[in-house]
């Protein structure tokens, strides 16, 4: 667990950080006025490392904007297909060429309407873990309950012409317990139907990027960041770790 160890980092005195057994150890206060890039070989004490708790490090990145964001908590989600609920589904859109439709009613007091629609390939309904679906009007608990039976699981709600995508502060899709982000700054979301061309390929394998390409969405990537500041006696250095 990297929290624990990172803890017991804190407590040691000193701690060798980086290796280069070849290299002679090098006083921060060096590395601080030499020009990068260079290699060297430290022996630090760790002072402080952000964030404290290690569910904070994960960030959602984007390759083309470069930007970093925090990743959305559940009841943001929860906030968003609530809010998409109160526009009943077109029933003009359900059973097309290229998906199934199924609607029903809550029996709930809201007595609210879902529909679900199921992308066919070949005129053909797929085995479960291998369909992708969309729901309409569902809550956080029913669609995590499709994303245990089903491959993939994309949120929509219904306008006169198309199915369209939620708001993208919502994932675009869900694929087993993982939640698919899209860039809002540099996505341009197509209509729904753009996915019929991957239900037309020879084998529909509905990889999110893929997904995410037809639907003109850029997808956030999950990223680790930490920062360490590292001291010596002779000076303070701030490490960053990025990775994918």
């Amino acid at each position: 667990d990297l929290e624990s160890h990172l803890q017991r980092c804190h407590q040691l005195s000193v701690t060798v950080l980086t290796d280069h057994q070849d290299l002679s150890n090098t006083e921060l206060k060096t590395i601080l006025n030499s020009t990068a890039p260079q290699q060297y070989r430290i022996r630090a004490k760790l002072r402080t490392y952000k964030p404290q708790k290690l569910y904070q490090s994960i960030k959602l990145h984007c390759s083309k904007c470069n930007s970093l964001q925090e990743v959305p908590g559940g009841d943001d989600f929860n906030f968003i297909l609530q809010g998409s609920a109160i526009t009943a589904p077109n029933p003009e859109l359900h059973n097309t060429s290229w998906y199934d439709s199924v609607m029903w009613t809550t029996q709930d007091q809201k007595q609210r309407k879902i529909a679900i629609h199921f992308v066919k390939h070949d005129e053909m309904l797929q085995q479960p873990e291998d369909t992708l679906l969309m729901i309409e009007g569902g809550t956080l608990k029913e669609v995590w309950k499709l994303t245990k039976r089903f491959k993939c699981v994309i949120p929509v709600s219904s306008t006169e012409d198309d199915l369209e995508l939620l708001d993208l502060s919502a994932p675009f899709l869900l694929q087993g317990n993982i939640k698919y982000y899209g860039c809002k700054r540099c996505s341009t979301p197509k209509p729904i139907k753009s996915l019929s061309s991957i239900a037309a390929e020879q084998r529909p394998s509905w990889e999110p990027t893929e997904i995410a390409q037809v639907l003109g969405i850029e997808l956030l990537q999950y990223v680790f960041v930490m920062k360490f500041t590292l001291v010596d006696g002779t000076g303070a250095l701030n490490a960053y770790l990025f990775d994918y």
